[in-house]
């Protein structure tokens, strides 16, 4: 009987029913961990979902491969190649910070350590590259509006990464630990990283995950199918690896907002 109601809300999901992560069905006898109104994990949980499932990128092309999503998440891709891996899960991290209007806690580090605070922008200074580094620069008046805002993401993305986002995040030792907002991130040129996007958990305490990513180039960010089941829920029960439909990670690169 359980079996066919979880069919039903996956049939119903697919066919559009399904508005916010929160709608995608867990898997049997797996409840969603508490999320407490205001946090990341809830926000996260309450991310619209667009109703056409397709992967798009920044410039409007289908992406070549269509079998890595589940769903795909209401937020925008930006018009420039910029908004790729890392990149998602700054903008998911900032755009909540951004709704708390926490905007002093907006702040992102550059792959050359300089400290890219929304802050500052607000006040009107820009993030320059001067010979090999970023200087920050008065060039414009106040600065605290939605377009500014977008301004300062692209601003980020544009000068951090996988390399910059492991040094800024702190390392969770064990998946067993793992949370809502976490970021699978291997750091490098190739990297890549992913987003926990939700967690549920059993009677026994094994945890399922939801991810999403964006990817090269940049593209919608979408919530991945796990390849080993066909469903969007991950185990925190891998062993030396976690493997997603584009990228392979090992089991110590799970890191956290700090």
């Amino acid at each position: 009987m359980k079996t066919t109601f979880l069919l039903i809300l996956n049939f119903l999901f697919m066919s559009g029913f399904a508005q916010h992560t929160g709608n995608i069905p867990t898997p049997s006898d797996f409840k969603r961990v508490n999320a407490k109104a205001g946090s990341f994990s809830y926000w996260l949980r309450h991310t619209k979902l667009k109703k056409d499932n397709t992967v798009y990128l920044y410039n409007g092309q289908k992406k070549r491969n269509q079998q890595a999503q589940y769903a795909v998440l209401d937020i925008s891709i930006g018009k420039r190649d910029l908004q790729q891996c890392a990149d998602a899960a700054m903008r998911l991290y900032a755009e909540w910070l951004y709704s708390e209007k926490q905007y002093a806690k907006i702040v992102f580090l550059a792959t050359d350590g300089t400290e890219m605070d929304y802050t500052s922008w607000r006040k009107g200074y820009r993030f320059v590259l001067r010979g090999q580094r970023l200087q920050k620069a008065k060039s414009a008046g106040i600065s605290d509006n939605r377009a500014a805002f977008d301004d300062y993401l692209q601003t980020v993305f544009s000068y951090a990464g996988t390399l910059s986002l492991c040094k800024q995040l702190k390392p969770v030792p064990h998946p067993g630990d793992i949370r809502p907002g976490d970021v699978f991130v291997q750091g490098g040129s190739p990297g890549h990283a992913v987003i926990v996007m939700d967690v549920a958990i059993n009677a026994v305490g094994e945890k399922r995950f939801l991810l999403a990513q964006s990817y090269m180039p940049a593209q919608n960010i979408h919530i991945l199918k796990n390849p080993l089941s066909n469903s969007p829920w991950y185990s925190n029960r891998f062993t030396t690896e976690l493997r997603t439909p584009e990228w392979i990670f090992k089991n110590n690169t799970l890191y956290r907002w700090s």
